[in-house]
């Protein structure tokens, strides 16, 4: 269905001889046509840099988007000249086109105007737009149509996914079976779940799965079904997406989703939550080098699957993953469940349990500094070198500040246990 938009799109771009650019009502990229002019004349080409940020980013800005709605484009029913606005990045005007099905917008498409639309009539109260525009605003209305039936499917095959993976057991076997009739072949081919935590739910997202949170990902091909739904263990909502794989070891599609998943203004940043608490305070102090602070959201991936009927094991791997994101600036915004470590065991203790006592002292906000030796020392598997190169450090005080540590914990660093006692408590505080 990708490719018929992109063909529905250079149909219009043909009639009006202008590069025409697809986005969902959230201003995610969808398709675009070439960007050429009339004069076909590449010197004299004026890229926008609105337009270019489009296709290389998949999204506008939020100041562009708030530009543009200034015109009252979620409301037109036809042709909406926009002027340029250097200050925005807007270098040259435009013609929004609304794409609009059954009375709802779903999307908008762009034409670029170096000049040679700036006599085509829109169109108003008693006079008609121009033929031109108005054979476009016909394709324009197919692609509604399109997009609508596509959210509609994509709204089914969401309320499925959100049923199998947190749904009670009993019910799972009856979303199995819907959504594999919702995905046809691929339901039975190899599959990972992403999840990005935490994720805002908006409010057409209550109460029933909405297509709006799959806008993240339009034109992307691989995503077979996307939801919001709650993280296990925790109050947050996180947002679910099931990606086709190509191969067990080649995670790139699930990579790609992860990615522009984060992109979203759904996911939430760090501006957005407030920091604090011991972990903040004491352990994010950091792993060698990385400054603390309250993250925004993290993307965790799943192992592979194959069909759906592990499909729940896969979003507690996939949230497990971007917890341990979260919690540790060492593994990047995106986390593989492969790839976290004692994480994978940590992932699934109660998120309500206490700290252990013997490492408390440690986690108070005026032992930040010592919390962060001991990581380090405990990450370095207690080689006093890498430990001190790592923090910067002398060795000498490296082993002075190991001393205040087991007298802070009643702990012996030489210890085998009580180091794995020590660093389980530390990982565990970040969580």
């Amino acid at each position: 269905m990708r490719g018929d938009y992109q063909q529905l799109v250079d149909e219009i771009s043909a009639v009006l001889r202008a590069p025409a650019t697809l986005e969902d009502r959230d201003f995610g990229l969808i398709a675009f046509g070439a960007h050429g002019s009339v004069t076909d004349d590449d010197s004299k080409l004026t890229m926008d840099p609105v337009r270019t940020r489009s296709i290389l980013h998949r999204r506008s800005t939020a100041a562009v988007r708030a530009w543009f709605e200034a015109f009252g484009i979620a409301r037109a029913t036809g042709p909406v000249r926009i002027p340029p606005d250097p200050a925005a990045g807007v270098v040259m005007g435009r013609i929004c086109l609304p794409v609009r099905h059954a009375g709802v917008v779903h999307g908008y498409v762009w034409l670029l105007d170096d000049g040679h639309l700036s006599r085509l009539e829109t169109g108003g109260p008693g006079v008609p737009p121009d033929p031109r525009l108005a054979q476009a605003m016909d394709t324009a209305a197919r692609i509604g149509a399109q997009l609508a039936a596509e959210a509609q499917a994509g709204a089914e095959a969401s309320e499925l996914l959100r049923e199998l993976l947190t749904g009670p057991p009993g019910g799972q076997d009856a979303a199995v079976a819907g959504l594999r009739g919702a995905l046809g072949a691929s339901a039975d081919g190899l599959l990972a779940v992403v999840a990005v935590a935490p994720w805002l739910r908006g409010d057409e997202d209550a109460g029933t799965a909405a297509d709006s949170p799959g806008s993240a990902l339009a034109g992307q091909p691989g995503v077979a079904a996307i939801c919001v739904a709650p993280v296990p263990g925790g109050a947050a909502d996180g947002l679910a997406a099931l990606v086709r794989l190509r191969a067990a070891t080649a995670l790139e599609p699930a990579l790609t989703a992860a990615e522009r998943l984060l992109r979203s203004p759904r996911a939430e940043p760090a501006a957005a939550r407030p920091g604090g608490g011991l972990a903040a305070a004491a352990v994010r102090a950091a792993p060698v080098g990385a400054e603390g602070g309250a993250p925004g959201a993290a993307a965790g991936i799943s192992g592979p699957r194959r069909g759906l009927d592990d499909l729940p094991a896969a979003w507690r791997e996939a949230v497990a993953a971007a917890r341990a994101a979260r919690a540790d600036p060492r593994l990047g915004a995106i986390a593989e469940w492969a790839a976290i470590g004692p994480y994978r065991t940590l992932t699934r203790l109660p998120a309500a349990a206490p700290p252990d006592p013997a490492g408390a002292p440690l986690l108070e906000p005026a032992q930040a500094q010592l919390a962060h030796t001991a990581e380090v020392f405990l990450d370095c598997a207690g080689q006093a070198s890498r430990a001190a190169a790592a923090l910067g450090i002398h060795r000498q005080t490296l082993y002075y500040r190991l001393s205040r540590v087991e007298k802070l914990t009643g702990l012996d660093l030489n210890e085998g246990e009580d180091r794995l006692l020590l660093h389980m408590a530390l990982k565990v505080a970040r969580l």
